[in-house]
């Protein structure tokens, strides 16, 4: 199978689990959630990690998406996944949004590798841009 994992600081992956599930029901049994909560170790969460991927075998899948690259939490998870034999077919992205889970949720068990990233990522991008209000300026201004 073919996992979807989240990873973030505080509750984002959790939130953005919840918020993907508006969108992708049907798919929640395939995507898994933590942070690195406040006032915890990195060790805490390498325990919680461990314990939320405890099903995954060898044989499975995984997309991470992270909300750092870098960050604690990605490069635990990464430690992690290669103690299961998991990291070297793993495809991971950093910078997480809704847009980009809704997109792997829906595109990882259609698409691979080099493919997947591609899709994925323009989606997350496109995203990024201010949102501007037209008012309605009337011609009796020019008066």
């Amino acid at each position: 199978m073919k996992y979807l994992i989240l990873v973030s600081h505080g509750d984002f992956a959790k939130g953005l689990k919840n918020s993907l599930a508006m969108f992708a029901e049907d798919k929640m049994d395939s995507v898994i959630a933590t942070g690195l909560q406040n006032g915890k170790s990195v060790d805490d969460f390498a325990s919680e990690f461990r314990q939320a991927i405890s099903a995954l075998t060898a044989e499975d899948q995984v997309v991470v998406l992270a909300d750092i690259v870098g960050g604690s939490p990605l490069t635990t998870a990464c430690d992690i996944l290669e103690e299961k034999g998991l990291l070297s077919s793993a495809t991971i992205l950093g910078g997480m949004n809704l847009p980009m889970a809704i997109t792997s949720v829906m595109m990882k068990d259609v698409l691979d590798g080099t493919d997947f990233v591609q899709a994925v990522l323009p989606e997350a991008s496109a995203a990024l841009q201010e949102f501007k209000i037209q008012s309605e300026e009337s011609d009796d201004d020019d008066i």
